[in-house]
């Protein structure tokens, strides 16, 4: 079955090919799927979350929050929680098993973490905070990393294989705070979960944007199994494969700030045999990411040819 590839890729056991993870776009041909649980894009336009705040959408992009609830931190007392019991949040789940039986499915809470934290109180103010009132920030983090607890009590009923986080961290050229301050205020809340999630029998898949090689060894030792590196070309894919291959299974597209938007075919075929030479010779260790990114101007022929060069090129060695 599809999803067996994908273990066997995560847990080093010698899968026949590199799995595809195809995230917006023809998920019939992918090997992992995902369902959210955490439910940021209600409504018929996906511009609500239920923690309670709107997206101003210009563009096919996620958008911005509207408004932020958080306008003083007086504000965090009468803050409404989601019900992570909610009858509606997995009314999808029993269909989505039945129709996913075969793949590798994945709960995802969408966005998480830091970044639900930012939608409530507004990055450049949050960024401000954790300087000056560390504590309101870690009483923010408490809340939504609880609720996301809560939430991840509730999955093993249903038929997932791991939970999803959607947490980006990184700029172009490194992190957004510093990574002892991330470790002081945040690595132990995500160990937490992690720890949760694989005691309740899930796998932890998390996704980052930007250049966190700093904390890659703290998401090793704190339990990531998946982690999805959105921007390959902000690394040294050798050395990531030097120093981290065979101890954590990466899920890398061809980079959708570069290569799969402006670069050639040969470019594309060039970044995925990379990929596979470096990340993927651990008898696993590699799973490929395709998304469709035409809103940033990746055309149909890119699009086709990065599926293209996984499959082509994506045999374990």
């Amino acid at each position: 079955m599809r999803g067996d590839e994908v273990f066997k890729a995560m847990r080093f056991g010698g899968p026949e090919r590199v799995p595809i993870y195809f995230f917006n776009r023809d998920q019939d041909q992918s090997d992992i799927v995902a369902l959210d649980v955490q439910h940021h894009f209600l409504g018929s336009a996906r511009d609500r979350s239920e923690w309670g705040f709107n997206w101003n959408r210009l563009d096919a992009t996620m958008g911005q929050p509207t408004s932020y609830l958080i306008e003083d931190w007086r504000d965090l007392a009468t803050l409404r929680t989601p019900d992570p019991c909610a009858a509606w949040r997995f009314a999808g789940v029993q269909e989505f098993a039945r129709t996913y039986h075969d793949r590798f499915r994945i709960a995802s809470l969408g966005l998480s973490g830091f970044t639900t934290m930012w939608c409530l109180r507004e990055f450049d103010r949050l960024m401000l905070d954790l300087a000056e009132q560390p504590e309101q920030v870690a009483a923010l983090a408490d809340l939504v990393f609880g609720f996301e607890e809560a939430l991840i009590r509730e999955l093993p009923r249903y038929a997932f294989d791991a939970v999803g986080f959607f947490d980006d961290w990184g700029t172009q050229q490194g992190m957004l705070i510093s990574p002892a301050l991330w470790r002081k205020m945040f690595k132990p809340r995500y160990e937490r979960q992690f720890r949760l999630a694989h005691d309740l029998g899930l796998a932890v898949y998390f996704h980052c944007c930007g250049q966190i090689s700093k904390i890659i060894p703290d998401m090793i030792e704190i339990g990531v199994d998946l982690l999805n590196l959105s921007q390959p070309n902000l690394y040294d894919i050798p050395e990531l494969g030097r120093r981290y291959g065979g101890q954590v299974c990466f899920v890398c597209p061809v980079s959708y700030q570069t290569t799969s938007i402006t670069g050639t075919r040969a470019e594309i075929f060039h970044d995925v045999e990379t990929l596979v030479a470096h990340l993927g010779r651990f008898r696993g260790g590699l799973v490929g990411y395709v998304e469709e990114y035409q809103s940033i101007g990746m055309s149909e022929a890119n699009y086709q040819a990065c599926i293209e060069a996984f499959r082509s090129l994506g045999q374990y060695s």
